[in-house]
């Protein structure tokens, strides 16, 4: 006799529900409608082989428009009504629930790769932590000899969980290579960088790293720019906005910036990318993807991953759901990010990094300069985490 599968919050006899709390209409839309694409036509593909455990997945979705409170309300509407949550974005947001989440146990994938919440046994952070990613891109630099030892790493930085995780990587290069460090930090509200670029640039900064919102990361390269400095400049991708290369920065960037990620870009030659730009390309002819799609897709690939696992198990119900992204330790995607892996608790799901230019002819506007790649650094990180 078969076993019944058990079930929780958000699982009918048909469905798999998951929430999705983003800011639709607010400062991160563009960004955030992309990944959405991402998940959609991920799940599209996994309903039309039978979905999980016979049920088809649905997303219930909720704008919060960027402001905590809609957040909260969000939440409390969307939680009783899904197995976890695809999606919950923004740093102030992802805080706001926390604690409720330690409570639900509802397995959730913020839209950040923040290393503050990789303690948290409910979170699901899909790739490598933001200091990974600045320590793999340092090493790029290093490594085509812009980067030399004694030399000053300058760091404009938002505070706050983004900003200091990614500063964390510098300061761990400059510590381990024997350089040195100008750091300079600014919030999301500040407008004018003059003042934090001409610093960096008078402390003979060799490398520029930007841990900033898209809009202040192109304020502060059209900044060096005016300043006439032409060093190397260094950005999560995070920073980046593809609609930059509409603007009068643009060939700076093309010219100046490197953009590390912890997925792939929209035209890396991955078959993981090959394979959702086919997909892709069928379900919205003519629309162009980005790397936030890519992230989207990946996100969608992991979760469902650790489902099936759940449904081995014949428990999907949040403890079950839980204890299936615990043991799940070996996730191929192709190429969409490095391998991942669940299991190592407080430590990153992958270590690896894309390295891509901004080019305005290239599809999604970031052209691969390096496939995914792990700095020796990285793996010194990792041993002394332990």
């Amino acid at each position: 006799m078969n076993q019944p599968v058990r079930t929780g919050p958000g699982v009918t006899d048909e469905a798999i529900s998951l929430g999705v709390l983003t800011d639709m209409t607010g400062p991160f839309k563009g960004t955030s409608v992309l990944r959405i694409r991402g998940y959609e036509l991920y799940l599209e593909q996994v309903n039309k082989r039978g979905g999980v455990c016979g049920r088809r997945i649905e997303l219930k979705q909720k704008d919060h428009a960027y402001d905590v409170q809609k957040a909260l309300d969000g939440y409390f509407e969307l939680e009783p009504q899904v197995l976890g949550f695809i999606d919950v974005t923004g740093q102030p947001m992802t805080a706001a629930i926390e604690p409720d989440l330690m409570q639900t146990r509802a397995l959730t994938v913020p839209g950040s790769w923040a290393a503050s919440l990789l303690g948290n046994p409910h979170m699901m952070i899909v790739g490598t932590t933001y200091d990974l990613d600045i320590i793999n891109g340092l090493d790029h630099y290093k490594r085509k000899g812009a980067l030399n030892t004694g030399d000053m790493i300058g760091h404009l930085h938002l505070k706050g969980s983004f900003g200091d995780n990614a500063l964390e990587g510098s300061r761990f290069v400059a510590e381990n290579w024997d350089m040195r460090i100008s750091e300079q930090a600014v919030t999301e509200t500040t407008a004018n960088l003059a003042t934090q670029i001409a610093a960096l640039k008078a402390a003979d900064a060799k490398v520029l790293v930007l841990s900033l919102t898209p809009p202040q990361t192109a304020a502060a390269v059209g900044i060096a720019a005016q300043l006439g400095w032409t060093v190397p400049i260094l950005s999560s991708a995070v920073s980046y906005d593809p609609a930059i290369m509409q603007s009068p920065v643009a060939p700076v960037f093309t010219q100046q910036v490197l953009l590390t990620s912890p997925v792939a870009p929209w035209n890396a030659d991955a078959q993981g990318v090959r394979e959702l730009r086919d997909g892709y390309q069928q379900r919205w002819p003519g629309e162009p993807g980005s790397l936030n799609t890519v992230h989207g897709y990946t996100v969608a690939l992991a979760y469902v991953a650790v489902l099936e696992k759940a449904c081995e198990k014949k428990d999907l119900t949040r403890d079950g759901v839980l204890r299936a992204f615990h043991e799940t330790n070996a996730i191929d995607t192709l190429g969409l990010t490095g391998q991942l892996r669940f299991s190592l608790v407080g430590r990153p799901s992958a270590t690896q990094s894309y390295m891509s230019r901004p080019d305005v002819a290239t599809p999604g506007t970031l052209k691969v300069e390096q496939n995914l790649f792990e700095s020796e650094l990285v793996k010194l990180k990792g041993t002394r985490a332990r």
